[in-house]
């Protein structure tokens, strides 16, 4: 399994919304700027993330976007599969197995690393990476000593 730019950039744009919308709706061209990311390919991610309700547009001069749920009720798995489809490791886990070797291998392997990333990504809130950043934006500075 490979997250493509889609689910990297749709990840990214969903960190920066959630830093800086604080009860107001962002920019698109606020956020490509931010992350250096074309506006365009933006709107085709935002399209997907607002039809699966993860955001919410406001059209007009002074439009933007802004979440569509609080950042501790969305998900890191909620984004990228909106974005990317199913999260697993090998496309054929819905095939019957008459191979027994086949069989035990998905079972016994396929399975429970799929398995293991949904844990992790569901277990992941746009709230614990904004909070992830704020600490390391508070780390960023310098320390004097004399």
């Amino acid at each position: 399994m490979r997250i493509s730019t889609k689910g990297r950039y749709g990840l990214r744009a969903m960190v920066d919304l959630a830093v800086n919308s604080a009860n107001e709706h962002v920019s698109l061209s606020s956020i490509a700027e931010n992350q250096d990311i074309s506006v365009s390919y933006l709107e085709q991610v935002f399209s997907a993330l607002r039809k699966a309700g993860l955001v919410k547009s406001i059209k007009g001069a002074q439009g933007g976007y802004m979440l569509g749920d609080k950042p501790q009720n969305i998900t890191v798995g909620q984004i990228l599969r909106t974005l990317e489809g199913h999260l697993s490791v090998v496309d054929d886990l819905d095939k019957e197995y008459d191979n027994k070797i086949l069989y035990c291998i998905k079972k016994n392997v396929w399975d429970k690393i799929n398995s293991c990333i949904d844990e992790v990504v569901d277990s992941i809130t746009l709230d614990d990476l904004v909070n992830e950043y704020y600490k390391v934006k508070c780390s960023d500075g310098y320390m004097y000593y004399i």
